[in-house]
């Protein structure tokens, strides 16, 4: 099938933590013979800080952040037998998921790709005039990473068909073990970007832990902290390019997983750092959230915090033998269980039988 896919940037993860995501199910896709076309917009310096070059898997079509072009990629969605319109574009949002989906011929299967379930319904729900409501109903599907059956109930209620979460994964052939690098070492160490919704959650669960333990080192990464008080023993590195993900997550002793407060309060939402940092063996540090158990055994395969003297606790009794055990096992059980492979053959599966239901129609 044909599928026109408009969302943030495949090619960069600047400000973009879908990236990953992306990634792994598209190319996971392409192997099922679907030609992908990938439309983001040139915004946000994404473009100057690009992961990625335009891969084999999938034609990538950037287009400037004007009228002009965002009318010429959106005439594009009648050629395709699929057209999604993920969530967080951060350009033209409303225009593009009413304008593709009535550009797409009668019968192409329809789909909304939400990668924020709690912050977009926080959105729609008080506006029953909000663009993505009035266009639920016309959708096959709503697809989202994460949000299990609170965000299923939710969208349903709001008029979607059918609403089904395909979860963040592991891509083996992107994320795994490497040896460690010197820069990256850390006893504990935090990935992720400065945002309004995390922020507080980050004091808690990384900077509390950092000054009760003044005599270990903390490391974070991500876009916005330069300005961020913090204790002496925590550095900062700025934005970490996916190229060198798996070396952050092999080097420190654990790895810090911690969601915003929206998928916190959702659960079940792992996000694709949980993916990427135990597909490299890494040992991971989560806050706790429901669901997490569909995912990763506490105590076995991952180690929870409820707070931050929770994470202090578990740094302070950390050895170098049970982190590497508790890596071990969490590699073991994504790549079981929580791959990019299993993910895409769940959506080839849904594609064909709407596609199935609808030339019986």
């Amino acid at each position: 099938m044909r599928i026109a896919f408009y969302g943030s940037s495949l090619l960069s993860s600047y400000w973009n933590g879908a990236a990953t995501y992306y990634r792994g199910m598209l190319h996971e896709l392409s192997h099922y013979g679907h030609d992908i076309t990938f439309y983001e917009p040139d915004a946000f310096d994404r473009q100057q800080h690009r992961d990625i070059e335009p891969p084999d898997w999938a034609r990538v079509v950037v287009y400037p952040a004007t009228e002009d072009a965002l009318r010429g990629v959106v005439a594009e969605a009648r050629q395709a037998d699929v057209v999604v319109k993920a969530s967080g574009v951060g350009v033209f949002d409303n225009e593009l998921i009413e304008g593709v989906m009535e550009a797409a011929r009668p019968g192409a299967i329809r789909i909304f790709w939400d990668v924020d379930a709690p912050a977009t319904l926080a959105e729609i729900t008080p506006q029953p005039d909000h663009p993505l409501r009035r266009t639920l109903p016309k959708l096959d599907f709503v697809l989202t990473y994460g949000g299990g059956p609170p965000v299923v109930a939710a969208y349903e209620g709001l008029g979607a068909r059918r609403c089904v979460p395909v979860y963040n994964a592991v891509d083996p052939a992107t994320h795994h073990p490497v040896p460690a690098e010197p820069r990256f070492r850390a006893d504990l160490s935090f990935l992720g970007n400065r945002l309004p919704d995390r922020e507080t959650r980050v004091e808690e669960f990384f900077l509390r832990p950092a000054a009760l333990l003044p005599e270990r080192a903390f490391l974070i990464g991500g876009n916005g902290w330069e300005s961020k008080p913090m204790s002496g023993n925590v550095r900062h590195l700025g934005h970490v390019y996916t190229r060198e993900h798996n070396a952050f997550n092999t080097s420190p002793l654990a790895v810090l997983n911690i969601a915003r407060d929206s998928m916190a309060q959702t659960g079940w939402s792992p996000a694709t750092r949980v993916f990427e940092a135990t597909g490299a063996g890494a040992c991971l540090i989560t806050d706790a959230w429901v669901g997490l158990d569909m995912f990763l055994k506490e105590g076995e395969e991952v180690l929870v915090a409820r707070d931050g003297q929770d994470v202090a606790d578990h740094v302070a009794a950390l050895t170098p033998e049970r982190s590497q055990a508790i890596g071990a096992a969490a590699r073991r059980r994504v790549l079981e269980s929580h791959t990019y492979a299993r993910r895409g053959a769940e959506v080839d599966a849904l594609l064909r039988a709407a596609l199935a239901r609808k030339d019986a129609a």
